[in-house]
């Protein structure tokens, strides 16, 4: 008997996908198309601002803020953010929970540069049949260095525009696009640019689906979120197989009662669905890690059952639940789940006070901290003097000036030193420092005070402290 070495690993055959037409083809280039306008676009977008780049979308990093239109987040606004990526996850659990992997086959960057990538690579080479010919052919074949080549050198282009507009948001699009090719930007566009270049073209052109199936951490997990009841992509296998399995479309077996009285199914084993597959999976198997819930294996099998003349929907968003009875129900989202409803709850509630947070942030953010080294200082003519240090930030979108005073003691007694009012910058902070000068009969009577700060508006806030003396 021979020793043969164990293979723990079966080499990966190249999915290439056949173009399809259908409504889930078309929602998909629909939504590719308006995602690749937002992003491509939204760098060139202009808007006026009174202190700030005049850019819609910004990510000012050497002035610590992000400008969203008219929204500015500070550094101390990272609450935000982490309240952003818990409704986010929350909506993909919820979405998940409802109709499956729907995020990946439509949304995900993934999903969408791999399907710019293909419709590239098909628009240059061919369909399918054209492609796989192409592959075969040995490289001094001159039609294949001319297309492959071709389309390999669109393929850096387009991930080169997608690296460099990603170094847009970080600055004044139009004079940083012209600083990085005249040599005069900071080397950390030139590094991003590189970096992302490589990655959306290993991505996008070379990995590909390998991403879903290897790299993707929620292809793993996504069967936690999974109910009988979701509804994503499946193959009626009652419908398709019959009692004596599916068979090809021969003499004898075109119409449906044909092939029924034969005892086979609707399914006449074209592999159309795994031919239009980005994944390269046969969603007759059953449910798989691969499977996307593009819908394309939808399109793909409606064409072949309209030109059979049988009924559409062999293959079909739809409800295990639903698959397993006797005669399935027409499909329909079921959210009447404990779990559906729980994640909807919490979206709601965090999305809302989300939005409550930023519709109510002050304009001005403020802090008063006692100076306790030394708690206290005896003048010579025996006036005890406390000293504060009053931090003010300013969140308005310009800049404001701020009049700070004191409540509780006589106004005489607080010192700013040269300051009458307090200017500050737009998104800047200023430390003043203020000193309360008090008889010892009057500390005695009031150990509490407030520091009112007033902005143009007329809005007050008031910081609490406490006056020290040696009693």
């Amino acid at each position: 008997m021979t020793d043969r070495p164990i293979q723990y690993y079966a080499k990966h055959a190249a999915v290439v996908p056949r173009a399809i037409h259908g409504p889930f083809r078309r929602f998909k280039s629909a939504l590719l198309w308006l995602s690749f306008a937002v992003y491509f676009l939204l760098p060139w977008l202009p808007w006026s601002r009174d202190d700030g780049i005049p850019q819609a979308v910004v990510f000012d990093i050497p002035g610590r803020r992000y400008m969203l239109f008219d929204l500015v987040i500070y550094p101390q606004d990272v609450f935000w953010l982490a309240l952003f990526l818990f409704i986010a996850a929350v909506l993909l659990f919820f979405v998940t929970a409802l109709v499956g992997r729907a995020f990946c086959g439509y949304f995900c960057f993934q999903t969408l540069w791999t399907d710019a990538f293909i419709w590239v690579e098909h628009w240059l080479q061919g369909e399918r049949p054209h492609r796989l010919k192409l592959s075969r052919a040995p490289w001094t074949n001159g039609e294949k260095l001319l297309k492959v080549g071709a389309t390999h050198l669109v393929w850096w282009l387009i991930a080169f525009w997608t690296a460099l507009t990603f170094a847009l948001y970080f600055g004044y699009a139009p004079e940083l696009l012209r600083e990085f090719f005249t040599g005069t930007a900071v080397m950390a566009a030139y590094i991003t640019v590189a970096v992302l270049s490589v990655t959306t073209y290993l991505s996008a052109a070379t990995l590909r689906e390998h991403v879903c199936l290897y790299i993707c951490p929620y292809g793993r997990f996504q069967s936690a979120m999974y109910d009988p009841e979701t509804l994503t992509v499946h193959y009626d296998r009652a419908r398709g197989e019959g009692a004596a399995g599916r068979i090809a479309a021969k003499q004898g077996l075109r119409a449906a009662n044909d092939r029924r009285a034969l005892g086979h199914g609707d399914c006449i084993d074209c592999k159309l669905c795994v031919q239009v597959c980005p994944t390269g999976i046969d969603i007759r198997d059953g449910m798989q890690l691969g499977c996307i819930a593009c819908g394309l294996c939808i399109d793909a099998c409606n064409t072949i059952m309209a030109k059979m003349h049988l009924a559409p929907g062999l293959v079909r968003y739809d409800a295990e639940s639903n698959l397993q009875r006797a005669q399935p129900l027409p499909p329909r989202v079921d959210w009447r789940r404990l779990k559906v409803i729980g994640y909807g709850v919490a979206l709601i509630l965090m999305t809302a006070y989300l939005f409550y947070s930023i519709t109510h942030r002050q304009t001005f953010e403020h802090s008063t901290q006692q100076i306790r080294q030394p708690l206290f200082v005896v003048l010579s003519d025996g006036r005890i003097r406390n000293l504060y240090q009053i931090r003010l930030t300013n969140l308005s979108g310009h800049a404001q000036r701020y009049q700070i005073t004191v409540r509780g003691v006589p106004p005489a007694s607080l010192d700013l030193g040269n300051f009458s009012v307090v200017e500050v910058r737009n998104g800047k902070s200023v430390i003043v420092q203020a000193s309360v000068t008090l008889s010892p009969e009057m500390a005695l009577l009031q150990p509490e005070l407030w520091f009112d700060i007033r902005n143009p508006a007329g809005e007050v806030s008031s910081d609490p402290a406490r006056f020290f003396t040696q009693h």
